[in-house]
């Protein structure tokens, strides 16, 4: 392949996969499917048995949220902005075949459970690569490819934040480990009117606040092409945070896998105290 039919592909590649974590639309490669098994039997108690303190915290008020929310510097190497419309899905834009795997979608899109009483949302995309010294021109096909990937190895990250008085923020975290752990095998899912699929649920290894989970979920569209996401819940006292993730080169080379947000969960967890 020539240069220029690299550039051509790999922007082309991009340009798609921009809009990836919103639409959740499928990438071009067969994804990484995690890198630990699904502990359904740890998963399955889904009881909300947080200790007193805990079930009697108040929710942050919509100001103290922000203040708790990520802000630009917090997150060294990642660009961190308020999200806006594009950047989410509402409630009724997300639909599933089984009931009890709503929870873990509402999750992906920091949709809030019942009783919320305030929200915050963030996007944090890791900070692009350096530029590469030659021209494109000056580049053989390999160096152009091998910078394309460079360029395009981002991760971008929605957070969420949702608080919550009393059990009702315990029980929201717990009920996406249910449904994490229920809908492991896969289910049919519709967002923004767009039919997708996904095939697996697979737990990951994550520690922070009070309690936290994270999952590596392949979803898969209608013309059979992979993409992987991960994502993280995280609950402090009242508040559950949530972060959905996907890298744009694990959408767009073959083979490309990327890992769990660690830092941006570091940070949030941080500010959250």
């Amino acid at each position: 392949m020539r240069a220029t039919a690299v550039r051509r592909t790999a922007l082309a590649a991009c340009a798609v996969s921009l809009t990836l974590l919103v639409t959740a639309c499928g990438g071009s490669s067969d994804a990484d499917a995690g890198n630990g098994k699904s502990d359904k039997a740890g998963a399955a108690d889904t009881s909300s048995q947080a200790p007193k303190a805990e079930a009697d915290a108040k929710a942050l008020s919509a100001a103290e949220l922000e203040t708790a929310s990520l802000e630009q510097g917090d997150v060294e190497g990642h660009k961190v902005t308020k999200a806006g419309p594009d950047d989410e899905v509402p409630a009724d834009g997300l639909k599933t075949d089984k009931e009890a795997c709503l929870p873990v979608v509402h999750a992906m899109f920091g949709v809030a459970a019942d009783g919320a009483k305030a929200s915050a949302k963030r996007k944090v995309v890791t900070d692009p690569a350096k530029g590469a010294k030659k021209s494109v021109e000056d580049m053989s096909e390999g160096e152009v490819e091998d910078a394309m990937k460079a360029a395009f190895d981002l991760t971008s990250t929605l957070v969420a934040l949702n608080t919550y008085d009393g059990a009702a923020g315990p029980d929201a975290y717990a009920g996406v480990k249910k449904a994490a752990a229920e809908c492991a095998g896969g289910f049919n899912v519709t967002i923004a009117g767009d039919q997708q699929k996904i095939v697996s649920i697979t737990e990951e290894k994550i520690t922070g606040g009070d309690e936290a989970a994270a999952w590596t979920v392949v979803q898969e569209d209608k013309d059979g092409a992979k993409a992987a996401y991960k994502l993280v819940a995280l609950r402090k006292a009242g508040t559950v945070a949530t972060f959905f993730s996907f890298n744009l080169m694990a959408g767009t080379d073959g083979g490309a896998k990327f890992t769990l947000p660690t830092e941006v969960v570091a940070a949030q967890a941080k500010k959250l105290g």
